[in-house]
């Protein structure tokens, strides 16, 4: 049972998917959440080059990243669908703020290394993955269909707020403190979404909660491998995410390149999300209108690998932050609409499932692809890397979306 409708000119306002109490205190609760993940995210790509002074070490961060997210990422699917959600996110936070409270007491003592480092960002990784599908299918509950899309925009909007304070906040603490302090940070960004998630009183999934079995995990990967217009959405966020992976490189940007330092690498890291932020402002006005939907979003993913290319062959600072700003803001078009879409299309039972079969391509993707472009950069330099990522990526982009006429003409 989905949230009252609402009055029939409510939809338009930017703000309508606020009016539920439910989605109102979880999105309250997640830009805290997100802004505290985004600091880590930074804190950690410094301290494992700080470390290591090694591109490739930076690059195998995104295996540590998406091994656990394969291997569990079926199972966290079937589990999102089958149990209570909004537990279920209880315990995998908790789960993620202990873990970061722990390398935060490693750091400030001393005692970590590089492994410390990888295991941790594993079992974190682990975690997510029976997380996302869960957020992600939590969503569509709180809200009604009409509403969506503009709930997708305010998500957006709050998860680039927090990736631009993050990482901003990141570089300030570093410089100021330390690492470790960073991670402290980190962990008590955590504490908003375990309050809202302890208020909220989401409604029943729709449908009948599969048990836990390999069966079921095989019913949510034939629905998706049966749906060609999610498989085609899925194949354009893994290629272009794949090539057009640059944030694992911007230490090296920020040191050797641009020479910033770490302030300057915040607000890199920030520069994203802050375009991102945008676009979802723009999103939420305009997003429940778009007929065209997935003409723009092959044309997003097609900007968001111009971008790419274009910040790795940049030397100005101010032109590099305008290139991942425009690398944010086009990737966050593209995402809201491919979220709306696979959403509406997925019966409120199997979306667990989905969603966790999804995650094997847009968290994939841009893990492997830090390894790509970490062996790439060792082997022919960091710039040469990213250019040629987006450069990869927009040619791939272009092939799959000429085949795929399901998703250019669809209106919605």
């Amino acid at each position: 049972m989905t949230a009252p409708a609402p009055p029939a000119s409510s939809h338009t306002s930017p703000f309508a998917s606020l009016h539920s109490r439910n989605f109102r205190l979880y999105w309250s609760g997640e830009t805290g959440a997100i802004t505290g993940s985004q600091l880590q995210m930074a804190a950690v790509a410094w301290q494992v080059y700080a470390l290591t002074h090694s591109p490739i070490a930076l690059g195998v961060m995104g295996l540590f990243r998406v091994v656990p997210i394969i291997i569990f990422s079926l199972i966290g699917g079937v589990v999102a669908d089958s149990v209570n959600r909004r537990l279920l996110l209880l315990t995998t936070n908790g789960t993620m703020v202990m873990l970061t409270v722990i390398l935060a007491v490693l750091t400030l003592t001393g005692a970590v290394n590089i492994w410390f480092v990888y295991v941790l960002t594993g079992l974190e990784a682990a975690a997510l993955a029976f997380d996302t599908p869960a957020r992600q299918a939590l969503v569509p509950s709180m809200v009604t269909a009409e509403r969506l899309p503009n709930a997708l925009s305010l998500m957006s909007t709050s998860s680039q707020l927090g990736a631009v304070v993050g990482p901003t906040l990141a570089g300030l603490v570093i410089a100021a403190y330390s690492v470790g302090a960073a991670y402290v940070v980190s962990a008590i960004g955590t504490i908003p979404v375990l309050a809202a998630l302890l208020l909220i009183r989401p409604p029943k999934v729709v449908g009948e909660a599969p048990k836990i079995s390999l069966g079921a995990a095989l019913e949510g990967l034939h629905f998706v491998w049966n749906t060609p217009i999610i498989m085609s959405l899925m194949a354009l966020d893994f290629i272009a995410t794949f090539f057009g992976s640059a944030t694992a490189l911007l230490p090296i940007f920020a040191k050797t390149i641009l020479r910033v330092g770490p302030e300057g690498y915040g607000v890199l890291y920030a520069a994203p999300a802050a375009g991102a932020i945008i676009a979802g402002v723009l999103m939420a006005f305009f997003a429940g209108r778009i007929h065209r939907k997935g003409l723009l979003i092959i044309g997003a993913i097609c900007a968001y690998a111009v971008c790419t290319a274009l910040f790795g062959a940049s030397r100005i600072f101010a032109l590099s932050l305008l290139a991942l700003a425009g690398v944010g803001f086009s990737d966050t078009v593209s995402m809201i609409l491919r979220q709306t879409i696979r959403q509406l299309v997925t019966p409120d039972a199997l979306r667990g499932r989905m969603t966790s079969v999804n995650m094997i391509f847009f968290m994939g993707g841009p893990q492997l692809g830090e390894v790509e472009a970490g062996v790439v950069a060792r082997v022919f330099g960091t710039p040469f890397s990213v250019i040629s990522g987006g450069i990869a990526a927009l040619l791939c982009a272009a092939a799959i979306a000429s085949t795929a006429r399901h998703l250019r003409d669809y209106r919605g």
